[in-house]
């Protein structure tokens, strides 16, 4: 079956807009059921670069905003049995330097004040789940799915503690990260299999199409099989998606000639570092010239004595 490639933002962003997708890729995840979910906010930017070329990385960094961003309010059942309200906020990035917007995401949905549960005058914070779609590994290898989760010990002896705590949950948040370049042809388990969906081994010789087969997807996740099959016919999305490959071809572009300008800044910073010490070395051999030639002076005046 062909599907388009979820790799692409404007076919993710069309993927989770169905709200049944998007309950069930987001329960895979954490391993919870998401039962019910409101769309806080969502957005996508795609900025493209400016015409001048950029003279240095941090010049460059500014150009270009490359986050598709979706952030819910979510109705989990955990599996214990227990009902509880979370935000959580899914971020896909192609780019390392993400990193700082995604802190700043976070930080704006902890100091919101709307961003609580519970009656009036009984508000509790909610828990936020942090969900991380990578273009680009992070330096652990032979991990698709990072889970880092919340790892309570006794500050005396070290101990584990076995705890669900209301003050802890409300300040530390939990986090998968999901580097797509380790998903290949990895499917070891539910969550693995569905993730398939962006392995980019499964590229057709269009490289907006994937080429899957939705028997070997668990039955609850085929709906959104189905949803990707239906952004494959979509000629609005090829587009997009088209644009999309504009934009990338520019960035592309774009950081070969910052690493063009930074050789050259790079070997001229050399060449003045290199004057620098001839100089000085000339600098020195004159000052021992003139000492020498105040030698001489002093003896002939000795000498005319």
């Amino acid at each position: 079956m062909h599907i388009a490639n979820p790799i692409y933002d404007v076919v993710f962003k069309f993927m989770m807009e169905d709200e049944e997708v998007a309950k069930s890729f987001l329960s895979a995840i954490i391993e919870e059921e998401v039962l019910e979910i409101d769309f806080a906010s969502q957005e996508r930017t795609l900025r493209r670069p400016l015409n001048n070329p950029a003279t240095t990385v941090e010049e460059a960094e500014k150009l270009f905003l490359t986050v598709c961003r979706f952030d819910f309010s979510a109705k989990i059942l955990t599996p214990d049995g227990k009902f509880k309200t979370a935000m959580i906020e899914l971020q896909k990035a192609k780019f390392s330097t993400d990193i700082m917007r995604f802190r700043r995401y976070l930080g704006v949905h902890y100091q919101n004040p709307n961003n609580t549960y519970g009656r009036k005058g009984n508000k509790k914070a909610c828990p936020i789940y942090g969900i991380f779609l990578l273009g680009y590994d992070i330096g652990i290898p032979d991990c698709s799915i990072i889970q880092v989760d919340h790892y309570v010990k006794d500050g005396t002896t070290k101990k584990k503690l076995e705890v669900i705590n209301e003050f802890i949950q409300s300040l530390h948040h939990r986090s998968w990260i999901i580097q797509i370049d380790q998903l290949k042809q990895r499917r070891r388990s539910d969550a693995e299999k569905l993730l398939s969906i962006f392995d980019q081994e499964n590229r057709t010789s269009n490289q907006h199409i994937l080429n899957v087969n939705e028997d070997e997807f668990p039955k609850m996740y085929r709906p959104i099989i189905r949803r990707l099959r239906m952004a494959s016919e979509s000629e609005d999305i090829q587009v997009e998606m088209e644009m999309e490959d504009d934009f990338m071809q520019e960035l592309q572009d774009k950081e070969r000639f910052i690493a063009k300008q930074s050789k050259a800044i790079e070997e001229k910073n050399k060449t003045i570092k290199a004057d620098k010490k001839t100089i000085k070395e000339k600098d020195k051999t004159i000052k021992e010239k003139d000492k020498a030639l105040e030698e001489n002076k002093k003896v002939i005046a000795e000498l005319k004595k």
